[in-house]
Order: C-alpha cells, then structure tokens, then sequence
C-alpha cells in the first residue's frame, strides 16, 4: 500500500476536500462514538490539515492547530482512520507525519494534544508524557499529553 501525505490550509482545500474530511471526522467522533458535540469548531481556519491517500484513496486525517488557539503549543488533534482502512497501522504513520510537520513548523514550543484516555500508551510510544488528570470531554474520557520540544539545532 502506497501512502501519501496531503497538508493543506483549509482555505486551500476544495470544497469537495473539506467536506470529505468534516464528513470522515463526524462518522468516526459523532456517529460511531455516539458523542454529540460541535464538529466544527472553529479551529479549522487556525489549521493545517493532514489528509492521507493510501493507493490514491482518502484514509485518513488529522490537523495541526497553530499555538495558541488551542493551547499554548501547537496541537495535533481530530486524528482519525476511515474504517475500511483500520487495522493496517495507518495511524502510527499519520501522526509521526504530524509531529514530524508540527515541529519542522514550530521548532522548539513542543507539542500538547487532547488525547482519548485509551489511546495513552499509544501516544506515550510516540514521545507524548501525560500532564494532569483524567478528565471528561463530551462524553469520553480524555487526558492531556505534552511531547516536549525536540533540540534546536544551533
């Protein structure tokens, strides 16, 4: 299977693009976790959003939210694999891409993400430390995780 990595501006996305990852996004975060929340949540505009193809079909996607929208740092978050794609370890692929982008993009501010609960030893493989406690987003269980900043070189 043959990945491609995708990285727009949501401005720079047709509105077919867009409305492909909004449409993948709410199958997975409203529909399939039965978690009724706002999808669009205004973040988008503040976004670089990750799409990727595998043989040329759309799979998977995430974004990268400019620091300070969300949180101080820069933040990956909305991460998710369409379903007839799971099971192929897309995931570790989409988001090393995204911590690889997100740090080449904001060198040294490191990288704070809004992380499902279940997904921490996922996240802790991939250099995320957990901060804080355990707390309840919408219905799921979330835990914030930093990836502290990776060395500037001089």
């Amino acid at each position: 299977m043959e990945l491609s990595f995708k990285w727009d501006r949501m401005q720079a996305l047709t509105a077919v693009e867009m409305y492909e990852v909004i449409q993948a996004r709410e199958a997975v975060f409203v529909v399939e976790q039965q978690c009724a929340y706002q999808e669009a949540d205004g973040a988008d505009l503040h976004s670089w959003h990750l799409r990727v193809l595998a043989d040329g079909a759309f799979a998977a996607c995430a974004r990268v939210v400019e620091p300070g929208v969300k949180f101080h740092e820069p933040s990956i978050g909305r991460v998710m694999t369409r379903r007839e794609f799971r099971n192929r370890q897309l995931g570790r692929a989409l988001v090393a891409e995204a911590i690889a982008f997100t740090e080449a993009r904001y060198p040294g501010m490191g990288i704070r993400i809004g992380a499902q609960a279940h997904l921490q030893k996922f996240y802790a493989s991939l250099g995320f430390q957990p901060v804080g406690e355990v707390y309840d987003e919408d219905g799921i269980a979330h835990i914030d995780m930093v990836k502290p900043a990776a060395a500037v070189p001089a």
